[in-house]
């Protein structure tokens, strides 16, 4: 029997049969057809599979590390005081519950669309559409934050030389300047990278991690030799409260770790090694920050961090008093936000390649060249669209902004572990959720927690995108989305529902084979 694809293999089914807007929202994705699509590609190009757990565990430690330490660090601070090494514990105990989940997710569904392509598996194509467009905001806004801190590094590194670039060049809008320069430049330089290859991409993505994780370790070095305990007194100068505002915020730290989950189509062996290397990233990243927000409170009182840009530089340069100091740690944080820019990107292009397979965005973002096994087009109108909002956007708008469409992604991962554990608990699961059903549940309801600490302002803008995202939904994807053009038959047949008197075993073969 031949068995229907999304892809072309048979005409879609007329219009008159098509399903009603509530059965569209609810129709899923048969897993079956999410991998058998990783492994044919889209019009007979796909992803190449040159990634062993070493890169896929540098992709999401470079999306991750680094972002909340360099970046928004002078701005977390305030908040939460000496006690913001523990709202880096909260957020990361907040993603580690949700990391487990991706992890079971990822070694089920290994795909490249790690949360939406598991949340249209689960829940269908409308919570698909929601987690999809969230993931949009998600990555390429990420992206953005990111990139609008290398300005601030760069001006360290050239301050010693007694050079800086002006303001108009070096901040966006709004914070004094016309346009952030860096930030456009590592953009486009991580989209030019990323359209020659992805292998070639991971291992320089690697060789930056390791200079990045070298860097943060010979902060703590010189820090710990100025560690002042009295700087952690009082604890908590906000209460409670504030420590649950800064854990909202530097949540956004770790959201790079799912970006490995994104690579599902890229890795040799994806049901083994993706679990892992979710795992040992959310180990690494978690250890290291709470090492470097202890040693910059002991070396600094919390309210110097008020207002102070590149705190780490600074701190590095009044302990040693020696400038080189403060020029190598610039230069490579700059290097740290550059792997950054680098794998989010590539997750951002992922995660769109999928939505385009199921007719959700426009086909362009689904080609895949066949000289460079990469999804050419996408990338260069991602980038393009990236580098725009880096050079343009202040960076306290992105990072709040990026949090609140993180934190509901992985609330709706952990839904999706507790739906296909009760729906499908015959599917072969290369990493099953310790304590479940606890350990989801508690992931959902810690991401729910940090999105109600984060403020109004952030709401509004969440619900204005996810207006847009009705929108375009209605406009174009509900239109031409492939899962809703199958026949009814097609449909069933692609799910393995067959008849009352089939077996379970049977019809779970009919989806998996």
């Amino acid at each position: 029997m031949t068995v229907p694809t999304l892809l072309g293999e048979r005409p879609p089914a007329a219009a008159a049969s098509r399903p009603g807007l509530a059965a569209q929202l609810l129709r899923r994705k048969p897993i079956g057809q999410l991998v058998r699509e990783a492994e044919t590609g889209h019009g007979g190009t796909r992803l190449v599979r040159s990634f062993g757990v070493l890169q896929l565990t540098m992709i999401s430690v470079g999306a991750t590390l680094g972002t909340g330490i360099l970046v928004i660090l002078g701005e977390s601070v305030p908040l939460a005081g000496p006690a913001i090494w523990i709202s880096f514990a909260i957020a990361g105990l907040a993603a580690l519950l949700s990391a487990v989940s991706y992890a079971e997710m990822a070694g089920l569904v290994p795909a490249a669309g790690s949360s939406y392509s598991y949340t249209y598996a689960t829940m269908g194509e409308g919570m698909a559409w929601i987690c999809g467009w969230c993931l949009v905001l998600e990555y390429a806004v990420s992206v953005a934050a990111v990139a609008v801190g290398a300005g601030q590094y760069v001006n360290e590194a050239l301050a010693v030389f007694g050079l800086t670039l002006p303001d108009t060049l070096s901040q966006p809008p709004g914070a004094g300047g016309v346009l952030n320069m860096p930030a456009i430049v590592i953009v486009v330089l991580a989209m030019v990278l990323l359209v020659r290859g992805a292998k070639e991409s991971a291992w320089i993505n690697t060789a930056i991690v390791l200079v990045k994780v070298g860097i943060l370790l010979f902060f703590c070095a010189v820090a710990f030799t100025a560690f002042n305990g009295g700087h952690f007194e009082p604890l908590m100068p906000m209460g409670a409260a504030g420590v649950s505002a800064a854990a909202s915020r530097v949540f956004f730290s770790y959201i790079g770790f799912d970006a490995a989950s994104t690579a599902g189509e890229e890795a040799r062996n994806p049901k083994r090694d993706l679990p892992r290397a979710i795992l040992l990233s959310m180990l690494i990243v978690t250890s290291i920050y709470v090492l470097v927000a202890v040693a910059a409170i002991g070396a600094r009182p919390w309210g110097w961090f008020d207002g102070t840009e590149a705190a780490l530089v600074k701190i590095l340069e009044e302990i040693t008093g020696q400038p080189w100091v403060g020029v190598l740690f610039a230069v490579g944080a700059v290097l740290a936000i550059a792997s950054i820019v680098l794998t989010v990107l590539y997750g951002q292009t992922r995660i769109l390649l999928s939505m385009s397979r199921d007719g959700l965005v426009p086909k362009v973002f689904g080609r895949v060249s066949a000289r460079t096994g990469t999804p050419v087009a996408g990338t260069l109108i991602v980038g393009t669209a990236v580098a725009l909002t880096a050079g343009l956007v202040p960076l306290g708008a992105l990072a709040d902004a990026t949090s609140i469409g993180t934190l509901f992604a992985f609330a709706l991962v952990n839904v999706a572990v507790i739906h296909l554990r009760r729906s499908r608990p015959e599917l072969t699961r290369s990493f099953r959720v310790p304590l479940f059903p606890l350990t989801p549940i508690l992931g959902a309801i810690m991401c729910a927690y940090l999105m109600a600490n984060l403020g109004a302002e952030t709401w509004a803008v969440f619900a204005a995108w996810m207006l847009v995202g009705l929108a375009a939904y209605f406009g174009y994807g509900r239109k031409n989305s492939r899962v809703a053009a199958l026949s009814h038959e097609d449909y069933r047949e692609l799910s393995g529902r067959q008849p009352a008197n089939t077996t379970p075993t049977q019809e779970v073969k009919a989806e998996i084979s």
